[in-house]
């Protein structure tokens, strides 16, 4: 049954706003059929083929992405039926493949029968690159096209074209299984879907290079992603806590930039702007988080940290701290100090203990965090970190020896590749001139 027959113009905006919904969806549940998601994206793109072709001549039905879904299976159905080794498996399982339900995975009491989710773990597999993994899951999971995943990132069309081919062709050539880990093989896989949606999120909401400071269509995406993967796995308490972190600091977008857009630091928004809706989802995330997890009792600003928490579980609970506070003077510093301390145990890198070093400025003033950012002055990962001279510029201002701020004001923007940023750091150590 179909809706009464559209202007060919609104059929074919139609298709396209459906496919982009649906297509996730689509390719995963083609994928358990042909188990290639390079194929599978293919089969799809042809179900979007045909979508144009019928739906301004018949109409659009009244369940576009199950028609959309019906025609793709039908088409990997066609293709399996016609490899030579179909008749051995038709042999093998004693029934059409169109009617056999998806092979039994071993029965584990964590089993996730979702193919959605094991999209998300093929497409974020460790044996791809960081880069490669991005790229696949924004084409796959988050609908863009090639153009606009270079866009995005301010790549090459042809090198995200390449990464995507590449990611494909690994992934078939190393028969990578479409499924969820199981076990303690889960909690590793995991953590490497966590970080590609992060990765998405920041490099939207601080770009690493180009003339904007905000990306709010990356954030939008990782947000999207980060919600779908928690209902996916509502018993995972690292994945609410990602969510909740990318729900708080996206809650800032609006009081981030100035009316040139110009960015605008964490102590000078407008915390009217923040958005209210958002804190309220990274409360409920993180709330979350903390019944999905006994350890997690701490998870409230202000309270006793105890347990060991996940990584992303403490960057939200920092994030909550400063979503409680009215104003950057009432937040809660030692609370974010002690918290970044537990991080560092619990994930230690170069980045949280400066991270951290801000904190301890806030809560014990300059002198002490400047230690800790001296100590990190030969670490080869920081080496080219724009914002490592920043932070010393920052501290070496509040305790007044402006000359060495200002040097390490212009270190840090002729190190940043984003020209809003750098105007930002040169406009710092200018006011440490005068």
């Amino acid at each position: 049954m179909t809706t009464s027959q559209p202007s060919r113009t609104d059929a074919r905006s139609t298709v396209e706003t459906v496919f982009r919904m649906e297509s996730p969806r689509i390719i995963a549940g083609v994928t358990r059929v042909v188990r290639d998601v390079g194929i599978a994206e293919e089969l799809a793109q042809d179900a979007l083929v045909a979508a144009l072709e019928q739906w301004p001549r018949d109409g659009v039905p009244d369940n576009p992405g199950a028609w959309l879904m019906a025609i793709a299976r039908r088409r990997a159905v066609d293709l399996v039926r016609r490899r030579e080794n179909y008749a051995r498996k038709l042999a093998e399982i004693g029934r059409d493949l169109s009617e056999t339900a998806p092979p039994e995975e071993p029965a584990d009491p964590e089993d996730i029968d979702d193919d959605l989710l094991r999209l998300v773990f093929t497409t974020c597999h460790p044996v791809l690159s960081a880069e490669a993994r991005t790229a696949l899951t924004l084409r796959l999971l988050g609908g863009l096209t090639t153009p606009e995943i270079a866009r995005a990132f301010l790549v090459p069309e042809a090198t995200v074209a390449q990464r995507i081919v590449r990611a494909k062709r690994t992934l078939a050539t190393k028969n990578i299984a479409f499924e969820v880990p199981y076990g303690p093989d889960r909690e590793a896989r995991l953590g490497s879907v966590l970080d590609v949606i992060y990765l998405i999120f920041n490099e939207g909401y601080a770009a690493t290079a180009g003339d904007d400071w905000l990306r709010p269509s990356l954030c939008e995406d990782a947000l999207r992603l980060a919600r779908l993967l928690s209902a996916l796995m509502p018993k995972e308490p690292e994945v609410h806590g990602l969510a909740a972190l990318l729900e708080f600091q996206a809650s800032r977008t609006a009081a981030r930039t100035g009316p040139r857009g110009e960015p605008v630091l964490l102590r000078d928004q407008n915390r009217s702007r923040w958005n209210r809706m958002l804190i309220a989802r990274g409360i409920k995330a993180l709330s979350r988080a903390e019944a999905t997890s006994p350890a997690l009792g701490f998870a409230r600003p202000g309270g006793p940290p105890s347990g060991a928490p996940g990584p992303y579980v403490l960057q939200a609970t920092i994030a909550a701290c400063h979503a409680h506070a009215y104003s950057y003077e009432d937040t809660d510093w030692p609370a974010i100090a002690t918290l970044y301390a537990l991080l560092a145990a619990r994930a230690p890198s170069p980045v949280v203990e400066l991270n951290r070093a801000v904190a301890v400025s806030m809560a014990e003033g300059p002198g002490p965090a400047l230690q800790i950012v001296d100590a990190l002055a030969d670490e080869p990962a920081l080496h080219d970190y724009h914002l490592l001279p920043s932070v010393r510029g920052d501290l070496l201002a509040r305790l007044g020896r402006t000359t060495e701020a200002r040097a390490e004001f212009e270190r840090a923007a002729a190190l940043t590749r984003n020209e809003r940023e750098r105007e930002l750091l040169l406009e710092r150590a200018r006011e440490c001139g005068s």
